[in-house]
């Protein structure tokens, strides 16, 4: 008698952070990319739908692979309608369905959707930039020791969805901190966050690993829809464009994303 495998439950990823202009979308955008280069059934949704910048990118992206007939690895997505008693629902119930990834793209302000999208995931990813205001929505630091006073708002949240997921299905949400932006010039700055992402980080149970840098390639990208990965589309690289893909190929490892959709680059 021969045993079907189950199906695989699909893996969901969740970009969360309530203050924008920390490279949220673009960091969600590369890594839905990635994981469909590879081969993955990857579904986006963008619950801002105000800005709309996940969705944008992946409309522009269709319409450069309509104009120049390049094929390009474009996953699935929607939008989501903004209210607390929307679509979102339907369309977490519809992009978990066949897919091995669902990417999801929360707005940078409390939504109720977004409170809903971090309790659903398997992998909560809050993009930082490297400075203590972004800082401040996750802990409190000593203004003088720069030690950690007390975990935020924002962490007692996430917190809270975690122990909650516990109980209702034993499942876990791993919390990654996306560190995007560092500013290496900045060394002080730049250890004092790094301590005090260390203690809280101990203290409130997420991990940290590097993200990616502020270049203006990923501006550039945007209106063709284009992400690193599709260097032969878009021509040559240069030296900055290489460093840009060894920060992308070490940031997915530290995503630590199943192995079903792995390795992700050659």
């Amino acid at each position: 008698m021969v045993t079907e495998t189950p199906p695989q439950r699909t893996h969901v990823i969740v970009f969360a952070n309530e203050k924008g202009g920390t490279g949220k979308s673009t960091t969600a955008v590369h890594v839905a990319i990635a994981l469909a280069a590879k081969g993955a059934r990857v579904a986006c949704i963008d619950l801002d739908h105000r800005q709309r910048t996940l969705g944008r990118y992946l409309d522009n992206r269709e319409a450069t692979v309509t104009r120049t007939g390049i094929d390009l690895p474009v996953p699935h997505h929607a939008t989501g309608d903004g209210r607390a008693d929307g679509n979102f629902g339907d369309l977490y119930r519809g992009f978990t369905d066949g897919y091995d990834f669902l990417v999801i793209d929360t707005p940078g302000r409390d939504d109720p959707a977004a409170r809903i999208a971090a309790a659903l995931a398997d992998t909560l990813v809050t993009p930082m930039n490297d400075s203590f205001v972004d800082f401040d929505l996750i802990g409190h630091v000593d203004p003088e020791t720069f030690k950690v006073t007390r975990p935020s708002f924002y962490s007692e949240l996430i917190w809270d969805a975690r122990k909650a997921r516990a109980r209702e299905d034993g499942a876990t949400i791993d919390w990654v901190v996306l560190r995007n932006r560092l500013q290496y010039l900045e060394a002080r700055n730049m250890r004092r966050v790094s301590e005090a992402l260390d203690q809280l980080a101990r203290r409130v149970g997420f991990r940290i690993i590097p993200g990616l840098g502020e270049r203006v390639i990923y501006r550039e990208l945007f209106p063709k829809g284009l992400t690193l990965l599709d260097a032969k589309t878009f021509g040559g690289m240069g030296l900055s464009h290489v460093a840009a893909r060894q920060e992308l190929r070490e940031m997915m490892a530290g995503l630590a994303l199943p192995e079903a959709a792995m390795p992700l680059f050659a």
